[in-house]
């Protein structure tokens, strides 16, 4: 987990007009701990990951990619990707991080700024997306920090781009967070963190807080 160098709000901290966004969706896993695609679970209108892209939709993002892998066939077949650019990741297998090399070359070549997003994660709001872009002011890297810890979505800064590209492994992520620790903000979030689904205990989770919120 990083250490915390400075914590903002959205209330203090506007996003640059000239600050173009990009939405990332890691949703090209195998679901090996569930055993059938978490990115198909009946949720809502939809499904799990129908749910996730209508979310990255509402945030104001310029571009959303959504990195596929894993029964990617059936996932085009099913989930609404209209206005998605769609980054196939055939070594999915190799972890989170060669989804997010697969996808760093489909960006604008003008992004500033990348908002990764989990796909099997559909409790993160919009509204969390937009605090997070706009707390983040000019800091390299931005996390949220949620009442009980650190979690998605993380934003990075184009230069932190090449870093992203280059990293292996399936929590690379959170420790490239820990190696450049000193250029991470934390942006408060109010709540808990979102659940992410890896198995069925966690799918029955977010099924019973979108029942609660409804």
């Amino acid at each position: 987990m990083p250490s915390r160098t400075e914590e903002r709000t959205g209330e203090h901290a506007d996003k640059r007009t000239d600050e173009r966004a990009a939405g990332l969706v890691l949703a090209a896993g195998g679901s090996s701990r569930l055993g059938r695609p978490k990115q198909l679970l009946p949720y809502g209108d939809g499904v799990l990951l129908d749910a996730v892209l209508r979310v990255a939709a509402q945030s104001g993002l310029d571009q959303v990619v959504v990195a596929l892998g894993g029964s990617e066939a059936e996932v085009k077949r099913t989930v609404d990707l209209a206005g998605v650019d769609i980054a196939d990741n055939p070594d999915f297998t190799a972890g989170c991080s060669s989804s997010i090399a697969a996808a760093i070359p489909a960006l604008h070549p003008a992004t500033r700024v990348l908002i990764l997003l989990l796909g099997d994660q559909p409790g993160v709001r919009a509204e969390t997306v937009r605090t997070l872009i706009a707390g983040r002011a000019d800091a390299p890297i931005a996390v949220c920090r949620y009442d009980d810890g650190v979690g998605h979505p993380f934003a990075f800064d184009r230069s932190v781009l090449p870093a992203l590209a280059a990293l292996e492994g399936d929590k690379a992520v959170w420790k490239l967070l820990e190696q450049r620790a000193a250029e991470v903000t934390e942006v408060r979030i109010p709540g808990p963190i979102p659940i992410d689904v890896d198995t069925e205990d966690d799918y029955a989770r977010v099924l019973a807080e979108l029942r609660e919120a409804g």
